[in-house]
């Protein structure tokens, strides 16, 4: 929503009409009763601060600030703000008044405050304006915070390393102006769509904060057999588990709760080939060939895992395609499937089904995500064991319920995914 309000600040002085410039080759035209004038001619004073570093008391009650205190047409005081004495403001103070304007123009340029009696004084970096009578401090501040001022400024701006927007051209600056009654009603309408535009952003947020937990929530109805209808012709979890392993114990126990039919209790490793991660020599690592390397989530997506475009010549643990990769290390429990083989570093652990969808044990295991994190333990990098994930206990249900479940967390996924998109655009 920043971008619209600096549409605003920019283009409610554009779409106007024809009148006589009090300059010539001005921007654009404006309407009758309007002037083009520079900054200097609205103003008692232009001027910036000191150009040195005065003595610092760190008992001092008035503060030394630069541009980077000004924020939202205020005066923002930070931990790090240096104090000065009142001597030492005395010596080096500046005329602000209840008519001063703050701009940075140096280094950081653009931000902009309205000076309200604080205890400063300021530094090379903050250039003050004081407007003359008939001048709307709110209407000057719309155009100081539009992108017309801030391309003019970088525009004027010289020095390559540190930019700086020398006063002199803060005194030239060309800008329409409207008579004062105008002033404030321009400044009453910006300021009610801006309130809407702020109550727009704020229902986004909740929005998007909306879509985080209903997502949350389809999960949990899944592990708990609450998303998708059990069919009683469905193939017991039990069975496929005693196909993957004859000798399958469950791991419920006297106060398990009672699984959906169909369902099983069991570990991990039961249902997964769990390999964890080990890194290749540091020498074998490149970025032109050999095997695809990954050492944590730096490369992971949403769902799928992208290209590092790092490899190496001699991988050591390997992930198979279509394995689900698990953050072991700090970030722990964090997951995404891999599309390829990948050779895969101490940071992470590969789970392969041994049978059914690499899709349904993804969304499962984004819900362990807190209870691995409970678990991980070290003090300078959390971290989980290779027991502590073949040995978690979960709820399996029959291989045709998982199906049904991918498909359908996939279908509310999808719907959820668009109106994120929507509210990006």
């Amino acid at each position: 929503m920043e971008g619209v309000k600096t549409w605003f600040y920019c283009s409610f002085c554009w779409m106007l009409t024809l009148h006589t410039p009090h300059y010539e080759n001005v921007p654009f035209e404006v309407p009758k009763g309007w002037v083009w004038c520079m900054l200097e001619d609205i103003t008692k004073i232009i001027g910036d601060g000191l150009h040195g570093t005065p003595e610092y008391d760190s008992n001092g009650e008035f503060y030394f600030i630069n541009g980077n205190n000004l924020h939202n047409r205020k005066v923002i005081i930070k931990d790090g703000t240096k104090r000065i004495s009142i001597l030492e403001y005395e010596k080096y103070r500046k005329p602000l008044d209840d008519t001063t304007v703050l701009i940075s123009i140096n280094g950081t340029i653009g931000n902009v405050g309205i000076y309200n009696g604080e205890k400063i004084m300021l530094g090379k970096s903050v250039c003050y304006i004081n407007l003359c009578q008939q001048i709307n401090k709110q209407y000057i501040c719309n155009i100081l915070e539009s992108n017309f001022f801030l391309k003019y400024a970088i525009e004027s701006a010289t020095g390559s390393t540190i930019k700086n927007v020398p006063l002199k051209s803060i005194n030239e600056f060309l800008l329409p102006l409207p008579p004062f009654a105008e002033q404030q009603r321009i400044v009453v309408e910006i300021e009610k769509w801006f309130a809407l535009i702020d109550m727009i952003e704020h229902g986004k947020a909740e929005l998007q904060t909306l879509i985080k937990q209903t997502k949350s929530k389809i999960l949990d109805l899944a592990i708990h057999g609450k998303l998708v209808p059990q069919d009683p012709n469905d193939e017991p979890a039990s069975e496929l588990l005693k196909r993957i392993n004859p000798d399958f114990t469950p791991c419920d126990n006297a106060h398990s709760r009672k699984l959906p039919n169909g369902w099983s209790k069991c570990h991990l490793k039961d249902v997964l080939l769990i390999i964890m991660g080990q890194s290749p020599n540091g020498e074998t690592i490149n970025q032109i060939n050999g095997i695809e390397f990954h050492q944590g989530k730096l490369y992971f997506s949403d769902i799928f895992v992208q290209s590092s475009n790092v490899y190496t010549s001699e991988p050591t643990k390997m992930a198979e395609k279509d394995s689900i990769l698990l953050c072991v290390r700090a970030p722990v429990g964090i997951v995404n499937i891999v599309t390829r083989s990948v050779c895969i570093g101490r940071g992470l652990c590969a789970l392969k089904p041994k049978k059914g969808n690499s899709k349904f044990y993804f969304y499962w295991l984004q819900t362990l995500q807190d209870t691995f994190e409970r678990k991980a333990t070290g003090t300078t990098f959390k971290a989980i064991s290779s027991e502590t994930v073949k040995n978690e206990c979960i709820a399996l249900p029959p291989l045709a319920e998982q199906q049904r479940i991918v498909q359908k967390i996939d279908e509310l996924f999808s719907i959820l995914d668009n109106i994120q998109k929507a509210l990006e655009v």
